[in-house]
């Protein structure tokens, strides 16, 4: 690739560097056709920038006024048609730079791209580099979705949220507007949703999972006047980008309901919820208040939102009240539908055909394909990929915004080195593999696949400098991922151009994560050892370990090639760059035992799944103390049963199970531990049952290790059954199983 020295996110479909460079003066002159206002305000623009970097008041000028150097010219009648709505065509050479387009899109994008040929701050000496760059975007939908419904972001921080989608040349943002913890838009013909809805009385302190939970007692909310929807719509506007709202149902209603009850099926009371996850109660789908309600709502937001689309949510709608509502059963029965199911099919397609008489399509998450849509509906692909496969083939538009690798509220790197988040994983390096358009699709259905989006849930992100660091670099890899084509693209030379970006970051004020730094690990494990692999996701960063539990420095081994152990041990490693270390160190506790990498069965699935997913209990690493590093397996109130399949019949001597133990958590060590043994994965023999009355002294780790006489043996079952507190449910949490021969 031979634009790797221009640090351009995203990649430029093609890059021709040239020798020299155009250097701004204080003469400079920018040229564009004065009677199109729209050009004159980008001229504008730009001259704003470069005056920002320059000091030099740049000049803005008619086309054509007689300078033909020394001077930048943006055109909209000089581009190939084949540039599309959104394409550029930058030349720049010793005299003049010279931005064509087909429409004023396109030079707002490119203006993107000389900003980023811009130092990030201000000199007297200022060039921008010879280059001819022809560039325009592989998906039409490239967006961001910013959840203001679990906590509420001012006006100015979601403004910022759209200058950090300008960066890279994003153009959509959906703003998710109402949730069960707060409705966040103003409807005059309903004020409870503003006086009441839009307000809890407190937070969650902690993860949702953590038992018991708690609270900050603090009140929180607020909401966004009509006034200020149009003004953000119109600063999304002038960047090119149109704002998609959300207005959620039949689920996640409760704050709505909290106002006004009587369109629930239980008739309430209800209070905006303080706790996350999936709620209960929902519209109630059998009342005609229901919808006179939603039909009152979406017309005030049709009025003020110019988009094509709106928003109507869809998913995570529980069925338990409309089963045992009389109103919804009644609507059952009188429409012919088969279940509660085609209950929700039915809701969505009246609120569907409501809308197209207000000149407006419906998009939702990927639950709204069941019982059918409209033609022009289009579908979130969000549980995965198959909804969204799934809608391309039925011949509707698809934003496909799976959670791996699109949820940037999942951790981006090493669970015990990170803020709390809701869980999972997502790395820049997988977030940049990711590509929207499935295999399997025909030439033809992959036309429906329009892009993707980064999505910003909130419910442990409660402020803007959060959601940054939460967002940034992500946010700049998915945006290569929709605006490049594959055959562009590269992880490694992506990686160099972000060591520009954190500066630029840096220079703006913006709370960047440096989790890219952080040393990742690739385990394989065979018959007796195992080989370790170490690898971060940045670069020019050397790697530097330690294998005997201490902090690795600048003067420790140097990682050159993958290890290979026969021992136990505990590996440390870092990034460095110049010596110093950057971003925190991980740590991997390395066992090598019989189970490892063996075939494992679960009776009973997790409530909570580390990073590993089933494979975390014999994969050859421990968990730390902190049960959120992604190693530890969680199970809430009910007993675990596993079976470890070692292949063929092997002496074994021992086996070793270890669980959390953090009372402030309510993680206990099972009440009652049982160790089986099979040769044939049929008739088991019971080695020991622990039964476990008396709780350690001490917070962290317990291993519960027995002696094993069976000379063949083949399956290992361990069944542990929690303990209980109280009367209530208790967390148990279980880490590696070690099976000594």
């Amino acid at each position: 690739m031979a634009d790797r020295t221009l640090a351009i996110i995203p990649r430029p479909q093609s890059v021709s560097i040239s020798e020299g460079a155009f250097t701004i003066s204080s003469t400079t002159t920018i040229q564009v056709d004065a009677s199109n206002p729209e050009m004159k305000r980008l001229g504008n623009l730009l001259a704003a920038r470069l005056q920002t970097v320059t000091g030099y008041p740049i000049r803005v000028i008619n086309k054509g006024a007689g300078e033909t150097t020394n001077t930048i010219i943006l055109s909209t009648t000089h581009a190939p048609d084949s540039l599309g709505k959104e394409g550029y065509w930058l030349k720049i050479d010793k005299q003049r730079a010279t931005l064509n387009a087909t429409h004023t899109s396109g030079i707002f994008y490119g203006l993107q791209t000389i900003a980023q040929l811009l130092p990030s701050s201000s000199q007297k000496k200022v060039s921008l580099p010879a280059v001819e760059i022809i560039d325009k975007p592989r998906h039409t939908w490239r967006g961001m979705m910013l959840d203001a419904g679990r906590y509420f972001f001012p006006v100015e921080d979601v403004k910022k949220m759209i200058d950090y989608m300008v960066m890279y040349k994003l153009n959509t943002f959906q703003w998710h507007l109402t949730e069960d913890q707060g409705w966040r838009i103003e409807i005059k013909k309903y004020p409870e949703l503003t006086s009441t809805s839009a307000w809890r009385d407190a937070s969650i302190v902690g993860h949702l999972n953590d038992q018991p939970r708690q609270y900050d007692g603090k009140k929180h909310g607020g909401y966004y006047t009509q006034e200020q929807v149009r003004e953000i719509i119109a600063y999304a506007a002038a960047r090119y980008i149109t704002v998609i709202p959300e207005i959620e149902m039949p689920g996640h209603s409760v704050a709505a309901l909290a106002a006004y009850p009587e369109l629930s099926c239980t008739g309430g009371p209800f209070k905006v919820s303080q706790n996350w996850g999936v709620h209960e109660d929902v519209y109630c789908a059998g009342n005609e208040q229901t919808f006179t309600f939603l039909q009152d709502v979406l017309s005030e937001v049709a009025d003020l939102f110019p988009s094509a689309l709106i928003h109507i949510g869809g998913d995570e709608c529980p069925k338990v009240r409309w089963k045992s509502c009389a109103k919804c059963q009644a609507r059952i029965s009188q429409e012919n539908l088969k279940d509660e199911h085609g209950l929700q099919s039915y809701f969505i397609k009246r609120i569907e055909n409501f809308l197209l008489t207000k000149n407006k399509n419906i998009i939702g998450w990927d639950e709204i394909l069941e019982g059918g849509l409209a033609p022009n509906a289009m579908v979130m692909s969000w549980r995965g990929i198959i909804g969204g496969i799934t809608a391309a083939k039925q011949h509707h538009g698809v934003v496909m915004t799976p959670r791996n690798p699109a949820y940037t509220d999942y951790y981006q790197g090493d669970p015990a080195n990170e803020p709390l988040t809701i869980g999972g994983m997502n790395a820049l390096r997988d977030v940049y593999a990711y590509d929207p358009v499935p295999a399997g699709l025909t030439k033809e259905e992959s036309k429906y696949i329009l892009g993707s989006q980064a999505n910003v849930w909130t419910e442990y992100i409660a402020d803007l400098n959060r959601a940054e660091y939460m967002m940034m670099p992500r946010l700049a890899a998915l945006a290569e991922v929709v605006w490049t084509e594959p055959r562009n693209k590269s992880f490694d030379d992506f990686a160099k151009r972000m060591q520009v970006e954190y500066q630029r970051y840096k220079a703006a004020g913006i709370n960047h994560s440096l989790s890219a730094y952080q040393v990742r690990y690739n385990i394989v494990p065979d018959a007796s050892s195992v080989t370790v692999s170490l690898y971060n996701d940045v670069a020019g960063a050397e790697i530097r370990y330690t294998t005997d539990g201490t902090e690795p420095g600048s003067r420790s081994t140097r990682y050159s090639a993958a290890l290979t152990t026969q021992k136990p041990l505990i590996l440390k490693a870092a990034s460095f760059v110049n010596g110093k270390q950057v971003g925190a160190t991980t740590t991997r506790s390395i066992v090598l035992n019989k189970a490892s990498g063996k075939n494992i069965t679960f009776d009973t699935n997790p409530d909570r799944r580390p990073v590993a997913g089933n494979k975390a209990l014999v994969n050859n690493l421990t968990g730390s103390a902190n049960f959120r590093d992604g190693e530890w397996t969680g199970y809430y109130g009910k007993e675990m049963v596993v079976t470890i399949d070692l292949g063929e019949p092997v002496n074994v001597k021992g086996i070793r199970a270890s669980f959390m133990h953090n009372p402030d958590a309510l993680a206990f060590v099972p009440a009652i531990l049982s160790y089986m043994v099979s040769a044939d994965g049929k008739n088991y023999t019971t080695v020991e049952t622990k039964i476990l009355k008396t709780q350690p002294s001490e917070k962290g780790s317990q291993a519960f290790p027995v002696s094993v006489d069976e000379k063949q043996v083949r399956y290992i079952r361990v069944s542990a059954q929690p303990q209980v507190n109280a009367g209530g449910k208790t967390w148990m949490y279980a880490d590696e199983i070690v099976i000594d021969n």
